[in-house]
């Protein structure tokens, strides 16, 4: 097929616009990761930009490793993560089917306060008194339970499991399955696009914990990962006689950064062809 002009010129434009966008995402990535393996004299000659090392060193990341809260700062939030997500879809699963099925009693009006409460919540003080009067002030749990269930991953899952194919259901019954080994054996490997989407969803929200770890725990040693960056970050940078010896906040910053973030990229491309039929397909109604 021969292009006429004017789709040339199209095609020309959304390229261009396509390329800015992706340089606009990557240059800061390369920057940060740049920045972080990097001898601070380097970065320093450059006058404090550079994209491409001339030399590289791991001296952030070992100092890192060796002399700050990371090591257990990350197996507080891979905790937090694995449990958090396997929770939230086990709860958001058994909410979500339920729901998709139009002969449950009082259907609508569980809908409505799904509904309800991604609009209204009861603000940040009651839900502190009730998370200590449980008694989950400065443990695991405090930033777990509390975001259990996500009323919109419930209603994305909702529309998945409606789509399935009726059929499906009546004949399982007609063998005399019941409701819970349908869900088990039937809609649930029907559904793993669906559950991967979700379960990314959740696994990115606890991954980037901080507002409830803030809130519920004072115990350092149960700070996730978010929280121990955080403070790196709002170090300030000091006055170096010697740079060549002295690790400076700044590659710390950007070694700590690259850490938060590497885990969660390097998971994304396993799974991206899940997350995006999981969107395509819990979206469409028909």
């Amino acid at each position: 097929m021969v292009k006429s002009i004017e789709d040339r010129i199209m095609n020309t434009i959304v390229y261009t616009v396509l390329g800015l966008a992706g340089l606009a995402a990557i240059l800061p990535l390369m920057y940060v990761v740049t920045v972080s393996i990097t001898p601070f004299t380097e970065v320093l000659k450059n006058g404090g930009f550079i994209l491409i090392p001339k030399a590289i060193t791991f001296s952030a990341y070992e100092k890192l490793f060796t002399e700050s809260n990371i090591p257990n700062a990350f197996w507080v939030t891979i905790v937090i993560t694995v449990v958090g997500t396997i929770v939230n879809l086990i709860l958001t699963t058994l909410m979500a089917y339920p729901l998709s099925r139009r002969a449950l009693p009082g259907r609508n009006i569980f809908l409505l306060m799904v509904v309800f409460t991604m609009l209204f919540s009861g603000g940040i003080i009651p839900t502190y008194l009730i998370v200590k009067s449980l008694g989950l002030l400065d443990s695991i749990w405090s930033m777990i339970l509390p975001n259990a269930v996500w009323s919109f991953n419930v209603l994305i899952m909702k529309s998945f499991f409606e789509n399935l194919p009726e059929e499906l259901f009546e004949s399982a019954r007609m063998d005399g399955a019941k409701e819970f080994r349908i869900l088990w054996q039937i809609v649930i490997p029907l559904s793993i696009p669906s559950v991967l989407t979700i379960g990314l969803f959740y696994m990115v929200g606890h991954w980037n914990e901080f507002f409830q770890a803030m809130m519920y725990v004072t115990d350092r040693s149960l700070f996730p990962l978010q929280i121990v960056i955080r403070e790196i970050l709002m170090l300030t940078q000091q006055p170096m006689e010697n740079a060549e010896n002295m690790m400076p906040t700044e590659t710390i910053q950007m070694a700590s950064v690259v850490m938060a973030s590497l885990p969660i990229i390097l998971v994304y491309p396993f799974i991206q062809k899940h997350f995006t039929n999981g969107m395509l397909l819990g979206s469409v109604k028909g």
